[in-house]
């Protein structure tokens, strides 16, 4: 099964690559900017086709809706994201990836994160570790929040109806500094890779993470909810992967979910 969906990412992440001579056609889903185009919808497809003809069994989760309707995480599952970062796909050609996690009756067994443009493969298997392109990623070790460097999206310092913005405020006057790439299986590789040393969201679908939280597991970075909590991988989540103490310290004195 590994090797297969290895095999997928791969030929997906050509497809991907190969679209940029063609018309892109860009509809809005939800929201003006919660974007959606010809080429994520044809990728997802090509997933969908492909698995169902050598697990005609497993069923399949998917961003853009062409997979099946999951309401319980029994048996085996793929939870993809076919483009995570649309926006970068789109203006940037840059800065997205493909997101892929394998669970059975919910428990993570397989997760990808595939930098398409850096062609960087990040993946790992349940208690054999997790390897960046072909290197076992080490444990991660602790660090100080006063040194770290975390993703997040700065507009929660603004007044928001997810947290408190005055404890992020503080947060982003203690860290060192802080990035946002706009693809969250992305900033989840830089956490597991030791590049970033938290990733914070306040809304996350099962299919931005899946992939990502297999892969944080075999390093040792904790992932949860903001208010502590387990992720659902039945519906949306606020969101933080970490390494443990920064983990601890950012939930502890400067998260307040409302």
């Amino acid at each position: 099964m590994d090797k297969f969906a290895k095999s997928l990412i791969k030929e997906a992440a050509g497809r991907i690559r190969s679209s940029f001579s063609s018309e892109l056609v860009v509809e809005s889903k939800s929201a003006a900017n919660d974007l959606v185009t010809n080429i994520d919808k044809e990728t997802e497809q090509f997933f969908i086709k492909q698995i169902k003809k050598e697990f005609p069994d497993q069923r399949i989760l998917g961003e853009e809706g062409f997979g099946d309707e999951i309401s319980h995480l029994n048996g085996y599952i793929w939870i993809l994201d076919p483009i995570d970062g649309t926006m970068n796909f789109i203006h940037q050609k840059k800065n997205f990836a493909i997101s892929l996690g394998i669970y059975k009756d919910g428990v993570g067994l397989l997760g990808y994160i595939y930098n398409v443009m850096d062609d960087d493969l990040i993946s790992a298997t349940l208690g054999e570790g997790a390897f960046f392109n072909d290197i076992r990623i080490p444990l991660l070790t602790d660090g100080l929040l006063g040194q770290a460097i975390i993703g997040i999206n700065t507009s929660w310092v603004l007044p928001n109806k997810y947290l408190e913005h005055e404890g992020i405020v503080k947060l982003l006057q203690k860290v060192r500094g802080t990035r946002s790439y706009g693809s969250a299986a992305i900033e989840i590789g830089y956490v597991v890779t030791g590049r970033l040393d938290a990733y914070m969201s306040m809304r996350l679908s099962p299919w931005d993470i899946a992939g990502g939280m297999v892969i944080a597991n075999e390093v040792g970075a904790i992932v949860t909810t903001l208010s502590n909590h387990p992720i659902n991988l039945l519906v949306q989540n606020t969101f933080i992967v970490a390494r443990p103490v920064v983990h601890s310290e950012i939930l502890d004195e400067y998260v307040r979910v409302k």
